[in-house]
């Protein structure tokens, strides 16, 4: 299977020190230098992710071309731009990716996404992690993650807690 991650999927894993999640459930992972870039300047700036540290089992990669009619988008980040462009040349199974306009783009392309919700479903589904509202209610409260409460209760379902 073929993953590529964008960068606040793999930054809010890390804050949850859940980052092994990506190799364990996906195997190798795919992220272009800007996403590291990224990850790296919110590390160091942002005082929600001071300190993280890139994990070092995703293998980088650098799209060959970025340029798309989409890459020129303004809603897009340029790790968002990089991700997909790179997502497109491997022929990715899977983009890792939480941003709406950045999602809507790779589904216009015909590649499947997931988001960080999508990946913690899964690990409870398989048994990785003992339960996921914890791990919400950090995200909320701590990282500033924006959750509809319905999507919240969706995920709690889904992982087969009690909403």
């Amino acid at each position: 299977m073929i993953v590529v991650a964008d960068t606040s999927v793999i930054l809010n894993l890390c804050f949850l020190e859940q980052q092994d999640l990506l190799h364990t459930l996906f195997g190798t992972v795919y992220a272009p230098l800007q996403v590291e870039a990224e990850f790296q300047r919110l590390a160091a700036s942002d005082r929600r992710f001071l300190g993280l540290v890139y994990p070092g089992f995703i293998k980088r990669a650098n799209p060959q071309s970025v340029h798309h009619s989409w890459a020129h988008s303004p809603v897009l980040h340029a790790g968002e731009i990089a991700a997909l462009s790179l997502a497109l040349e491997l022929g990715a199974d899977l983009v890792l990716m939480d941003e709406a306009e950045g999602r809507a783009v790779a589904t216009s392309l015909q590649l499947t996404t997931m988001g960080l919700l999508g990946i913690l479903i899964q690990a409870r589904q398989r048994d990785f992690i003992p339960a996921v509202a914890p791990l919400l209610e950090r995200l909320q409260q701590e990282a500033r993650f924006w959750i509809a409460q319905p999507l919240r209760d969706a995920v709690l379902r889904a992982a087969g807690e009690n909403v």
